[in-house]
């Protein structure tokens, strides 16, 4: 096992054993090979840095690296942003652990030798983020590279596989030259990505939430901080901005455009689908510290005459958010809200039975201009997973869920 910090300043040598240069910078080509050092640069002075192949080298060890070709093969340098410069971009630089769903620095890089047809590949193996990448750099060209070995043996290591490295390029154009792609991070759970970019600059937020799907990047915005998501929206193309709003369930959308300047959110709602736009311009009339401004207006209602087997079907057939299903509303004639059905409850009723004779015993209901102080104490009295919203003439208009009153309590 090598380390890039061991070879970084290493004295390489031709095949006639003539010196050729230091180590200057090792390059990997992720779109070729995502974890082998393809090149090594070495720098002499005055003199144009020259490119050692990977099938150039034939020994490496902490500080010599000896080449299988003469001089004169080596080709000059060439700047090309399609490499991922170690110096450059790793060492130091910030990147996403995927396995401890944090943001670490980079201390040191980890190297395997890998011996294929008389040469030495190097392979990227492990990223150092802990004490003992930062005392061998420490120590680096002052004490004897084994010296630095004994001491770090005693050190606590912290150790990232390459394959859980997310790396952080803002540059789209070059994000795509390095085949570097987010879709580790689309997999990680939304609280956690949310407080991943919470640790990240301006910039690279950016960039993460332009590279992610829509969906995604609809749930992270809704985990962030209100300030973080209003920084990210305002910078965004309205297109794109209206593309990931409008994944969100509307509550959480009115609560964003809430917070942008009126022009943007004016641009971003003239790029919406009519529908969504109209239900979140609906909630946008509502104070926001109100049981309206706090509501979903996405939630399942049906008549209280109808028979349980005809509800579960025709929730089977409506495209439904399985988090809106905990309870359903139940309407009188007169469409107003008469009572609640748990869906357990819903489940566990004989197929014939009427939605009235389910419902829980207490209509338990707010108006749209309660204080949310008013709903946060009913939902305390009465233990509610969710509570109804009604108009001034008894109609369900929204729904507010415990998460909604989580959200809030956590933004105070």
């Amino acid at each position: 096992m090598l380390h890039a910090t061991e070879l970084l300043g290493a004295e390489a040598y031709d095949v006639g054993g003539n010196f050729v240069g230091r180590v200057i910078e090792l390059f990997i080509e992720p779109a070729d090979q995502p974890n082998r050092v393809a090149r090594m640069l070495l720098g002499r002075g005055k003199y144009q840095p020259l490119v050692a192949r990977y099938d150039h080298v034939a020994f490496v060890a902490p500080g010599t690296v000896r080449l299988n070709v003469d001089e004169k093969a080596l080709e000059t340098h060439r700047p090309n942003e399609a490499w991922l410069a170690v110096q450059k971009d790793l060492l130091d630089q910030q990147i996403i652990d995927i396995s401890g769903r944090k943001v670490v620095r980079v201390n040191d890089i980890d190297l395997a030798e890998q011996r294929v047809n008389g040469t030495v590949e190097l392979r990227v193996t492990q990223v150092d983020v802990g004490l003992t990448g930062a005392v061998r750099r420490l120590l680096q060209g002052l004490v004897s590279p084994s010296l630095i070995r004994r001491i770090q043996q005693k050190l606590p290591a912290r150790l990232i596989r390459w394959e859980f490295v997310n790396l952080i390029e803002a540059d789209p154009l070059r994000r795509v030259k390095l085949r570097i792609t987010h879709r580790k991070l689309e997999g990680l759970h939304p609280a956690d990505l949310a407080d991943i970019m919470e640790d990240l600059s301006a910039v690279e937020r950016q960039a993460i939430i332009n590279s992610l799907d829509e969906q995604t990047a609809a749930e992270l915005l809704a985990e962030l901080d209100a300030r973080l998501t209003t920084q990210i929206v305002e910078k965004l193309d309205p297109e794109k901005a209206a593309d990931i709003i409008e994944e969100m369930e509307p509550d959480q959308a009115a609560d964003v455009l809430a917070e942008l300047t009126p022009e943007t959110s004016r641009e971003v709602l003239q790029e919406m689908p009519g529908e969504e736009a109209q239900e979140v311009r609906a909630l946008l009339r509502f104070e926001e510290n109100t049981a309206g401004g706090m509501m979903n207006s996405q939630f399942v209602f049906v008549g209280e005459t109808a028979l349980r087997d005809e509800v579960v079907e025709w929730i089977r057939t409506q495209d439904v958010n399985p988090e809106q299903l905990d309870t359903i509303f139940l309407i009188d004639a007169e469409a107003k809200l008469s009572g609640n059905v748990a869906l357990a409850r819903l489940l566990l009723a004989a197929p014939n039975r009427p939605m009235v004779e389910l419902k829980s015993e207490a209509l338990v209901s707010v108006q749209s201009g309660a204080e949310d102080k008013e709903v946060f104490e009913m939902f305390d009295k009465y233990n509610l997973r969710s509570l109804g919203v009604v108009d001034e003439h008894g109609r369900p208009i929204g729904v507010i869920t415990v998460d909604d009153v989580v959200s809030r309590l956590r933004q105070r």
